[in-house]
């Protein structure tokens, strides 16, 4: 049975909102690095955009959300730009790459942390919360964090729609976009900033750590009911969200819990199930084989 007072909790509500429109705009922009063929590239920015963090609230002496995303944002596509130029510049394979630009960036926000941690310039301004980005804290998410989160989410599902054709075509082949036109640096842009927007906004939720879960795991769910680009897209989202409502629901039922690993416990599940069950899982191939 549901707990109908947790269900109507403010608390509840709050981080619920917050989870759902992040997690549901989080699976439509993470299909593109999926389908592309690219899918770490969401963990190595989300571990890039640490330092960033850090760096905002050194010069700045504030934990604003706006700020610290607009920090995070700066790091984040500084790694993006950087894997890009190496993957194409250098000899160096993509996930070498990824893996070179990830434990640097990252490493670099630790070195960071520690040096305010023992520095007296900064101890008058409140730094606690900045651990909260490493493994998350979806908990303590303020109103101000849920009106950020809409706007970024909106924004970000407003330009996927507005590049939608461009954005399908250079996913599968761009070479194609390249020869029909389509400015491919343009795409790489967008791109950037979508995914961007959404990691730097969901660190404060789920953290650095399991950040590109959020990105990867709903397409692969929904990969599993479907092959049509569109289709992949909408249950994307409603895995995503879907995932977020019940995560935060059983954290909340379960003291102990926490709400961003636990969000990421039941996007798994469900990714599994589909994996056995779905239109394109391996029950239904196993019938299919059969027949012949």
């Amino acid at each position: 049975m549901l707990n109908w007072e947790i269900l109507s909790s403010y608390s509840f509500l709050l981080i619920a909102t917050g989870t759902f429109l992040l997690a549901s705009a989080a699976g439509v922009v993470g299909s593109i690095s999926v389908l592309k063929g690219q899918s770490l590239i969401g963990d190595a920015i989300g571990h890039a955009a640490y330092p960033g963090i850090v760096l905002a609230f050194m010069i700045f002496m504030v934990r604003d959300p706006l700020i610290l995303l607009l920090g995070a944002m700066g790091t984040g596509i500084l790694a993006f730009v950087l894997i890009q130029l190496v993957n194409r510049q250098s000899k160096l394979r993509l996930d070498a790459a990824l893996a070179v630009t990830l434990s640097s960036f990252f490493g670099l926000g630790m070195v960071l942390k520690s040096y305010i941690q023992g520095h007296p310039e900064y101890a008058s301004a409140s730094q606690a919360g900045l651990k909260n980005y490493i493994f998350g804290q979806a908990a303590y998410i303020m109103e101000d964090d849920i009106k950020l989160i809409l706007v970024i989410a909106i924004l970000s599902l407003l330009l996927f729609a507005l590049f939608y054709k461009e954005i399908k075509v250079f996913i599968f082949d761009e070479v194609y976009a390249k020869t029909i036109g389509y400015r491919t640096s343009l795409m790489y842009g967008v791109i950037m900033v979508m995914t961007m927007s959404i990691i730097g906004v969901g660190l404060k939720l789920v953290g650095t750590i399991l950040i590109a879960s959020l990105l990867i795991i709903p397409t692969i769910t929904a990969t599993m009911w479907s092959d049509r680009f569109h289709v992949v897209l909408l249950l994307a989202g409603f895995f995503g969200g879907l995932s977020a409502v019940v995560g935060t629901y059983f954290s909340t039922l379960y003291n102990g819990l926490s709400t961003g690993p636990t969000i990421i416990v039941v996007m798994t599940l469900f990714s599994m199930f589909s994996m056995v069950f779905g239109r394109k899982g391996m029950l239904r191939q196993a019938i299919e084989r059969s027949k012949y």
